[in-house]
């Protein structure tokens, strides 16, 4: 509904919607001398009318314009000299305030003299940011960025100036004094590694290691069964070889040796040292190849703090956000393992999405998903490079692999096209070649 107490021809409403006196008064004054005409004058007069009003505001936005653009520089150096004298500034805001303080540059100049100098600063070349937002002049603009590429140390008229800074800035860490910071860990922390996947290589089990938290047990409750990780690690095949690691309010257990207790998942008592100590005892004369975290939040900080005990090797990963998503990482990471007495092709998958389903690469052979079982469930099949069917492989046992398989559900198809490639990876080809000679 319209505004019945708006009357533009009183400063008081202006300076209500935050104009300054004197702006208030100048566009009353402006709607005092010319008031909209009646809706009965013609269309004509009226908008000569609105244009009179107009001419007559413009120096008064032009002011005030001018006076925000005023506020914003002051505002934004203000903020920059607060980060200095905070010592959270970098060398570009430096050189912003030089910019300012030794050639009387606004805020916006200021800035392309500071691209300018910190080019020259670190060894880059000469090179106009003209594509960025700026309300200067070029000329302007391109002038502060050649005074700063000096002052900064460029020198334009030699040939290997770009070189010459080039190297300066290899021994120049800094304009200013380097804080002193702590020394950087020698290795990842388990909070950075990446999630587990397929295309890391598959490690035999007595080779792996995975710790879990008691808080992802069920602890005999039947509700959480299908969340408790060490029931779903125990229901794999083989994974009894791998060293499973339970962190409790006790600190690091083996899972043959865990039973629940009522401290299930609470807060750590035990001392960083100490679980570190544990850790060192439990993979002590372990051989590992791949290690799994599936610790989250403070228990992950704590494993972090201790992180120079685990063992550095060839893939280090961690399970992370929800629930769901860490028992599917969970499942990546099992899908990898293998026992002593079978083989597992290495290497990385090759995945493609095309219009027919999901395609699988590995070395000679691609795995597609055809589509649904004739009875029930996903067929995918497996293919050598002449896109023949893959018949007449076996594994390293002499046992024939089948080239087309049922999967129960969509859900898991990445998974068990990974291991079937994998399969075919390590199969023996003698009786491939046999079959295709018979044909």
């Amino acid at each position: 509904m319209p505004d019945t107490d708006f009357n533009p021809a009183e400063a008081s409403t202006w300076l209500a919607r935050g104009r300054r006196p004197a702006h208030a008064e100048a566009l009353a004054k402006a709607w005092r001398d010319f008031p909209d005409l009646p809706p009965s004058a013609p269309v004509a007069d009226r908008q000569a009318r609105s244009r009179e009003r107009v001419i007559a505001t413009r120096p008064v936005f032009e002011e005030m314009r001018l006076e925000a653009e005023a506020e914003r520089h002051a505002t934004n150096f203000a903020f920059t000299e607060n980060e200095v004298r905070e010592g959270k500034a970098n060398e570009r805001d430096v050189a912003i305030l030089n910019g300012r303080d030794r050639h009387g540059y606004d805020w916006d100049v200021a800035n392309r003299y500071a691209d300018g100098w910190y080019a020259a600063h670190v060894g880059w070349p000469h090179h106009y940011p003209d594509g960025i937002p700026c309300n200067a002049p070029l000329e302007i603009r391109r002038e502060a960025y050649d005074q700063g590429f000096t002052d900064g140390g460029g020198d334009r008229t030699d040939l290997f100036d770009a070189a010459r800074r080039a190297n300066l800035a290899l021994h120049r860490q800094s304009n200013r004094p380097a804080p002193m910071v702590p020394a950087a860990p020698a290795r990842p922390l388990p909070s950075s590694w990446p999630k587990p996947s397929d295309e890391a290589r598959p490690a035999r089990w007595s080779r792996r290691l995975a710790i879990l938290s008691d808080a992802d047990l069920a602890g005999g409750d039947p509700a959480r069964a299908k969340w408790d990780f060490l029931r779903i690690v125990r229901d794999r095949h083989g994974a009894e070889a791998a060293t499973i690691l339970i962190l409790t309010d006790g600190g690091f257990a083996y899972a043959a040796d865990y039973a629940p207790s009522a401290s299930q998942g609470r807060r750590r008592q035990v001392p960083g040292d100490v679980l570190r100590q544990q850790l060192v005892q439990a993979i002590a004369g372990r051989e590992i190849d791949d290690v799994l975290v599936a610790l989250q939040n403070e228990d992950l900080r704590l494993l972090d703090g201790i992180a120079s005990a685990l063992p550095l090797c060839r893939t280090m990963e961690r399970t992370r956000n929800t629930k769901l998503q860490q028992r599917t990482h969970l499942r990546t990471w099992l899908d990898r393992g293998y026992g002593e007495t079978e083989n597992m092709a290495a290497g990385h998958i090759r995945w493609g999405k095309l219009i027919q389903g999901l395609v699988g690469k590995l070395g000679e052979f691609t795995v597609r998903h055809v589509g649904p079982a004739p009875v029930r469930g996903q067929l995918i099949r497996v293919e050598v490079g002449d896109g023949q069917l893959a018949t007449g492989y076996a594994d390293a046992n002499g046992t024939p692999i089948a080239a087309e398989i049922i999967v129960s559900s969509k859900a898991k198809l990445r998974s068990e096209m990974a291991a079937t490639l994998r399969r075919f990876g390590t199969a023996t080809t003698i009786m491939a070649a046999t079959a295709r000679h018979a044909a």
